[in-house]
Order: structure tokens, then sequence, then C-alpha cells
């Protein structure tokens, strides 16, 4: 492998550690989803939800006694729970999605993650085993497993969305507003440099290709 190639290819590792740590952050944060009630549907508290694939944090606030019923306010006197869902630690409860949440989308978020990690770990593997015993074939199946990582970490926000979504649609919830937060930006932003610096790297590790017509694949520069 040539001076460019390898620098090529530490760029692209580069940035697939960046995705690597944003899909982490990802999986274990529960800032995926903030979910409030309708403005005119504060009373004598406000209430407000988080959550991401594992568990729900709620958190009350009362609201300012003047004419600006802003429950926003970080000064205000909060309380704030946070239990896993009910089908993840059965002994937790997580009422407000008994009803409202789609059992099946939640698990397989949460399954698919799982997925994507053992596929960063897979390629990791192949990655060092490449760097430590010059193996540079090795940054091929490394940038397959990469990929894959990507294509599962956006299969889990899309999974995400949806849930949001038929919760939001939902008659048996107060939820009206919502936004994503950061944890789903992460996975975004993983998505994105795990599957484009995939194929990026099984690009630059493939041999040089033939330049005239009187060469081979064989005369390419040898692998170790």
């Amino acid at each position: 492998m040539s001076q460019t190639q390898t620098l090529k290819v530490r760029v692209t590792l580069f940035c697939i550690l960046v995705g690597m740590v944003l899909a982490m952050a990802a999986v274990v944060t529960d800032h995926w989803a903030v979910l409030s009630p309708h403005g005119e549907q504060h009373n004598a508290t406000c209430e407000a939800a988080h959550f991401g694939l594992w568990r729900i944090c709620t958190t009350r606030v009362l609201p300012d006694h003047g004419e600006d019923k802003n429950c926003g306010t970080l000064t205000l006197p909060r309380e704030r729970n946070c239990s896993y869902f009910r089908h993840f630690n059965p002994g937790e409860s997580s009422e407000i999605f008994e009803f409202t949440t789609q059992k099946e989308y939640s698990i397989s978020a949460a399954a698919i993650s799982i997925f994507s990690l053992v596929f960063i770990i897979a390629g990791t593997a192949c990655a060092l085993l490449s760097f430590c015993g010059k193996r540079d074939y090795l940054l091929r199946p490394a940038s397959m497993f990469y990929a894959f990582a990507g294509l599962c970490i956006f299969v889990s926000v899309e999974v995400m969305r949806q849930s949001v979504k038929r919760m939001i649609d939902s008659e048996d919830t107060v939820w009206i507003e919502y936004y994503y937060s950061w944890s789903f930006a992460c996975a975004c932003a993983a998505f994105v440099l795990l599957f484009l610096g995939g194929l990026a790297l099984l690009l630059f590790s493939l041999p040089r290709m033939p330049q005239n017509p009187w060469e081979s694949c064989m005369d390419a520069e040898p692998e170790h």
C-alpha cells in the first residue's frame, strides 16, 4: 500500500472512529426525543419527558405564578423520575408508555442498535489485525462491517421516528408537542460517518487497478 493510500485509509478510519463514538453515545443515552403536552393543558404542574432506546425520564416543573406560565425556566423547582421500559425490566413502571408506545417498535430499535455495536466491534477487530499484522486485505471486511453498522443505526433511527409518530397520533396520550434531541442527532451523524466511511475504506483498500492495457491485476503491488 502506497503512502498516499495509507494516508487516505488513516483519515477514513479517524472519521469512522468519530462515528463509533457518536453511535455509542446515541445507544446509551436517553435524549432521542423530548415530549410535552400542549400549552393549553398545563395546569398546576408542567410535565415533560425524554426517552431513548432503553428508558424514559419524566420531569415535572412548577410553572411561574406570574402572567407568563413558562414551564421551561431552568430556575423553577422540578422533579425528575427515570425508569426503564417495562418490557426490558418488568420490575420498573413506565405508565406513560403502557398504552402509547408500540412495544414492538421499541424492542426492534434497541435490538438493531445492538447489532450495530456488534458490527462495530467486528470491524474494529479486523482493522487492528490489519495494522498489527500488516494484513491489508483485512481492511475490506472491516469496511463492510462498518457500513453494516451504519445501516443498522439508520434502521434504528427510522424505527424510533415511527414510534414517536405513532405515540403522538395516539388518543391515549397527552403528549402533543415533540422534537428530536441530541441523542437522535448523534445517531444520524453516526450513520453518515460509518456508512460513507465504510464505503470509502473499501474503495481505498482495493488493490491498484491496471493503468495500461498490457498490465494485469497481477502486476499490482503484492499485499502483505
